[in-house]
């Protein structure tokens, strides 16, 4: 039987959690999380370091976040207190979860995908996303201090500007190469050494391959083919693979990661069309759907990403900013 698989921010809900809990935690949290976030991009896209995969921001952050007080009771707290979801998003869940086997895959901390479930009723059991637990690591005074010190090394580093094609760090602008410079000794040099290092070492987020493992276990279960919504860089093998296994591949108010990869593009304020491509699919598969998006068009704009022209991504990136804002529609 075939089966849908969502990516919770974007086609579900508006919020990046881990951007917002350390903009609520670090002092200019937010363009800090930008700054590794774009390391992340150069790592995942451009060098395709062995052994990295897009998403792992969400552990690089970790040891300072802990530095700044975050808890597990205060992720949880403030996960439920800031959940946002896309119009229409609780109804979509409901009613995929009626007519075909659903997963949610995300990148994102499990206290977010609970506060999710919470709203929604959706089976947590279905839901794959990166488990964290801040008690993993105790800090001594010292080591607290030294982590804020890096963040404002960090802070004082431009933001990393990759340009369209760049496959090495020469490719990239002087000043962006420095910033990858700096940011390799502090994650892989400096907080190796450190017990907040471990948090590097022990949490896996689900992202990039991760989500990729994640939908070949569900099609283990539900069988297949997949339908598959997700909207960034996190997401490229998912989409993939749901297009290796003859299934859906949907770029959801996506980015240009997304964009490259997938079939089928949606530009939506609501997460009402998720449900009719799954009716689409499931009814007239991969072909069906092909056809259905060539000719929707009433409250939603969709296609096919091979015919829509060569201002489909700035125009997708910018309805991305319109829908979910300009700080969390630019991250990666």
């Amino acid at each position: 039987m075939p089966l849908v698989a969502l990516d919770c921010e974007g086609p579900i809900t508006l919020n990046d959690n881990a951007f917002e809990f350390a903009e609520a935690l670090i002092p200019r949290g937010g363009d800090f999380f930008a700054r590794v976030s774009r390391y992340d991009d150069y790592l995942a896209d451009v060098e395709r370091r062995p052994g990295y995969k897009a998403g792992d921001t969400l552990r690089l952050i970790l040891p300072f976040l802990k530095a700044f007080g975050a808890t597990n009771r205060g992720l949880r707290e403030f996960s439920r207190r800031t959940l946002k979801v896309l119009p229409r998003a609780v109804e979509t869940l409901r009613a995929l979860n009626r007519m075909v086997p659903t997963f949610i895959i995300s990148t994102s901390y499990r206290p977010y995908l609970e506060a999710l479930c919470a709203v929604s009723d959706f089976p947590l059991e279905r839901v794959f996303c990166t488990e964290v637990d801040f008690h993993l690591v105790k800090l001594s005074p010292a080591e607290e201090r030294e982590l804020r010190r890096m963040v404002e090394e960090i802070l004082a580093l431009p933001l990393i500007e990759i340009p369209s094609g760049a496959r090495t760090l020469s490719d990239l602008p002087p000043e962006s190469r420095r910033a990858v410079e700096v940011m390799e000794r502090i994650f892989w040099e400096r907080l190796p050494e450190m017990e907040s290092g471990r948090f590097l070492r022990e949490v896996n987020p689900v992202g990039g391959r991760e989500k990729a493992r994640a939908l070949e276990a569900a099609l283990t279960e539900a069988g297949g083919p997949p339908l598959y919504v997700g909207d960034s860089i996190t997401d490229v093998e998912a989409l993939e693979l749901a297009r290796e296994r003859g299934g859906g591949a949907v770029a959801f108010n996506a980015n240009r990661y997304a964009l490259r990869v997938a079939e089928f593009y949606v530009l939506s304020e609501t997460a009402e069309p998720e449900r009719l491509l799954a009716e689409v699919f499931l009814s007239e598969g991969r072909e069906g759907l092909r056809e259905f998006v060539r000719r929707a068009g009433e409250g939603f704009e969709a296609g096919v990403v091979e015919e829509a022209g060569p201002d489909l991504i700035p125009r997708s990136e910018a309805f991305r900013k319109g829908v979910r804002g300009e700080s969390i529609g630019a991250l990666g």
